[in-house]
């Protein structure tokens, strides 16, 4: 496909049976239905596949421990599967492609992409994670379970969390009564917005910068899917039945609890699927609606009339469903990933790196010179500097050799961390002057 004058919104499909050809994914244009790209090497499961970076496809294989890895520009084989710790039950990955984030039974798993190191395995779920999302800025993510939890996590506070205690989450929402099914986070970073669907009928939108619950209706259907547009004008709700809602949420008055009434708000639903809608996208303009089914059909709706634009066929039942723009290296043929995709550990960094202290990686430590210490450079400063404060309060009181002994125990300290830091500089100079580099 050539390469348009404007940014190309591309629909991104996988159904619960690969086609004859050996399709996994299907990648077409969103206004036009005209064909992009097909990656094959084995289905997608739902909640499954995601955009790495622009640069490569991510899709959590059905019924196999283990996530397949496509760049983006090489459409005929897979290139790469990243082996899990169990079945993957959905899959996300951060928008600024540094972190990838897998459900796998009712735990999370954090990979840092750089590195392939697993960084968190997070267990606050009772039962298996059924859907994830990261806010627009990657600052944090979000996890339903079909515990009938929402759990709000911080990026920053689970990696900075202590190795032998679990991070707490930002907020546990527990309004839900019966399995979540899907959820959306809008645009806004942490003080986004976040909707949920769930199979106890019920649709509710969330603030992360509060905790508080905004709304919540309730439908004569369990619901599958739930998303946003970009405006966040309306909630687009996926039923059971095959029905699509549409909730206003700039209405008046404001209500926070509501019902949807079908019979007198039927003008606000789309008919066409015949069995549940399982995943649901609305275009960056506003005016298309992407929809997927278990009657093995993508539909393309104008949001406006309510009218299906196109109907796609697959084989099988739809396990995803969006839209977004298309990556650049998906429309040029002679594009390549910035870096090379790295194996995945299975287990936590630090416990690997402590049984492997000879690992592929390299590890600079600075200013543990002596084996055994337990302080680094920073920390031995800060206690020096403080009892250079306290001796300073002694002096008053005519203690000035104690002060030349913290003086000259500075002074060493000092040399250290120069002699720290020219190494420093040697290496990182002989590094990039390096032939080839």
């Amino acid at each position: 496909m050539a390469v348009l004058g404007g940014p190309v919104e591309v629909a991104l499909v996988s159904a619960g049976e690969a086609s004859s050809s050996g399709g996994c994914c299907w990648v077409w244009e969103a206004g036009s239905g005209a064909s992009v790209a097909t990656y094959r090497g084995g289905c997608c499961g739902p909640r499954g596949l995601a955009l790495l970076g622009g640069e490569r496809l991510l899709g959590a294989q059905l019924g196999k421990p283990c996530v397949a890895a496509w760049d983006l520009q090489r459409k005929d084989q897979l290139q790469q599967k990243i082996i899990c710790p169990g079945l993957v039950s959905c899959l996300t990955a951060a928008p600024n492609g540094l972190y990838i984030l897998a459900g796998i039974s009712e735990s999370l798993y954090l990979w840092e992409v750089c590195s392939g190191n697993l960084l968190a395995i997070l267990n606050r779920h009772y039962q298996d994670v059924s859907c994830l999302a990261f806010t627009d800025d990657s600052s944090h993510f979000i996890s339903g379970a079909k515990d009938c939890l929402v759990i709000v996590w911080s990026l920053c506070s689970v990696l900075q969390a202590d190795p032998d205690q679990s991070p707490e989450p930002r907020h546990i929402w527990s309004q839900h009564t019966l399995p979540v099914t899907d959820l959306c986070c809008g645009i806004g970073g942490p003080m986004a917005r976040v909707a949920t669907a769930s199979l106890d009928q019920t649709a509710k939108l969330w603030e992360i910068s509060s905790g508080d619950l905004l709304l919540s209706v309730l439908f004569d259907a369990s619901l599958m899917s739930v998303t946003l547009d970009l405006a966040e004008y309306h909630m687009f709700c996926g039923g059971i039945d095959g029905s699509i809602f549409q909730v206003d949420l700039c209405s008046w008055p404001v209500n926070r609890e509501r019902g949807f009434n079908s019979e007198q708000e039927s003008g606000k639903i789309f008919k066409g699927h015949k069995n549940q809608v399982t995943c649901l996208s609305v275009s960056t303009d506003g005016s298309l609606l992407l929809s997927g089914s278990h009657d093995e059909t993508v539909r393309v709706w104008d949001i406006h009339s309510k009218q299906c634009l196109r109907t796609v066929n697959y084989k099988g039942p739809i396990t995803n469903a969006f839209l977004a723009l298309a990556p650049a290296n998906m429309l040029i043929l002679d594009a390549k990933p910035s870096i090379p995709l790295p194996k995945f550990s299975r287990h936590l960094h630090d416990s690997e790196a402590s049984e492997n202290p000879a690992g592929d990686g390299l590890t600079l430590r600075l200013g543990l010179h002596q084996k055994g210490s337990d302080e680094n450079y920073l920390e031995k400063a800060e206690r020096l500097y403080s009892q250079m404060c306290a001796t300073r309060e002694k002096n008053l009181m005519g203690d000035q050799e104690q002060l030349k002994i913290q003086v000259t125990e500075l002074e060493e300290e000092v040399s250290t961390l120069r002699k720290i830091n020219k190494n420093l500089f040697d290496f990182s100079s002989h590094i990039l002057t390096k032939p080839g580099k």
